[in-house]
C-alpha cells in the first residue's frame, strides 16, 4: 500500500487519480483548496484543503507520503489568454523544495503536449491556435517541467493532449520517443490510469511520455 499526495485532486485528472488510486489499494491524502467538496469517500482517502503555493500547507501536505502525484489546472477565460501564468511555475518551484527537503522522491507531474520540447512537435495548422489559446499557460507549463527535470527528484511528466470527460478505456498510445510525439485526444479518467500504473512503478522515470487515444 503505498501513501499518494494528489495536489490539485477536487477536479479533472486530479480527482480521477484519487478515484483510481483507491481503487488499486493506495492510501491517499487529497489536497486542493476545496478538497472538502471532493465526492468521494473512502476509509483510505484524507482530505486536506490547503494552497499549492502555500509553503505551510505543502509541509504538511508531504509529511508520511510516499509519491506525490501534481494535477494542477486552471479556469478556461479570458485572463489564461490576456495575462502571464504562473500558477504552475510558482507551485512547482515551491513543491521542488518542500519535497527535497521532505526526503520524498517520488514526482508525477501533469503538464500537457505542447510544453517544454514537445512543442516542437506541432504541425503547421495547430500551431496557430495553440499560440492563440494556450501560449500563456504552456509558456508556464515549459518552466514547470523545466524546474522538475533539473530538480533531484525521481520524476515522470506527463502530456496528454486534448482531454475529454469519456470514461476509463484502457486504450491509448504512449509516446515515448519524440520521433512519435503528436497531439490527440484522451480522457481525463485514461491518463488517471497511466498515472496510477506509474504510483508503484519505475518503467517511466526520467521520461516524458504524450498520450493520446485518438491521434490527430
Amino acid at each position: 500500500m503505498t501513501r499518494v499526495l494528489v495536489v490539485g485532486a477536487s477536479k479533472g485528472i486530479g480527482r480521477e487519480v484519487v478515484r483510481q488510486a483507491l481503487d488499486a489499494g493506495h492510501t491517499v491524502r487529497a489536497m486542493a483548496r476545496s478538497a472538502d467538496d471532493l465526492e468521494i469517500k473512502s476509509g483510505d482517502l484524507e482530505k486536506l484543503n490547503g494552497d499549492a503555493l502555500n509553503a505551510t500547507d505543502m509541509k504538511t501536505a508531504l509529511r508520511d507520503v510516499d509519491v506525490v502525484v501534481q494535477a494542477l489546472g486552471i479556469p478556461l477565460d479570458m485572463k489564461m489568454f490576456t495575462k502571464p501564468v504562473t500558477l504552475f511555475s510558482e507551485a512547482t518551484r515551491l513543491l521542488v523544495s518542500e519535497m527535497e527537503e521532505a526526503g520524498v522522491r517520488r514526482l508525477i507531474c501533469v503538464t500537457g503536449y505542447g510544453a517544454g520540447d514537445s512543442r516542437k512537435s506541432i504541425n503547421f495548422v495547430q500551431r496557430v491556435p495553440f499560440k492563440l489559446l494556450l501560449a500563456n499557460a504552456y509558456d508556464d507549463k515549459s518552466i514547470q517541467e523545466e524546474l522538475i527535470v533539473t530538480s533531484d527528484l525521481d520524476w515522470t511528466i506527463v502530456r496528454p493532449g486534448i482531454l475529454t470527460n469519456q470514461g476509463k478505456s484502457g486504450r491509448y498510445r504512449v509516446l515515448v520517443d519524440e520521433t512519435q510525439w503528436r497531439n490527440g485526444v484522451i480522457s481525463r479518467a485514461d491518463v488517471a490510469d497511466f498515472i496510477v500504473e506509474q504510483i508503484d512503478s519505475k518503467s517511466m522515470s526520467g521520461k516524458k511520455p504524450v498520450l493520446v487515444r485518438f491521434p490527430l
